[in-house]
């Protein structure tokens, strides 16, 4: 591998770990435009660095396993009913649909590979 490849590789996992800090990190940011940036940029960040990796080798080929499949699907699904069930409003909503949707990816890739076999 060459060194700008390497480069570059580490550079969109730092990009994806500073988008995944953020996100946590967003509610101690005091109020105003830092607070908004880390709120609303920070998940933006980590959704498309982390939809570039999870596209390269090895990674794809590892969420392509089926067991991998599965764990997403039943975790996901299982999150998305507890959140559901806790929280209460539009932020139960909105986690329970995030996390539907990732349940649900997983189940048609599963549905995918069953068919293919």
């Amino acid at each position: 591998m060459t060194v700008i490849k390497r480069l570059l590789r580490t550079s969109l996992w730092l990009l994806f770990v500073v988008g995944l800090v953020c996100c946590f990190a967003a509610g101690n940011v005091p109020d105003g435009p830092p607070r908004d940036l880390a709120t609303y940029g920070g998940p933006a960040l980590s959704l498309v660095t982390g939809t570039l990796i999870a596209r390269k080798e090895p990674i794809k080929t590892f969420l392509g396993t089926g067991p991998v499949l599965w764990f997403l699907f039943l975790f996901n699904l299982a999150a998305a009913v507890t959140v559901l069930l806790l929280l209460d409003g539009v932020t139960g909503i909105s986690a329970a649909a995030g996390l539907g949707l990732v349940s649900l990816g997983a189940g048609g890739s599963l549905l995918l590979r069953r068919r293919r076999s």
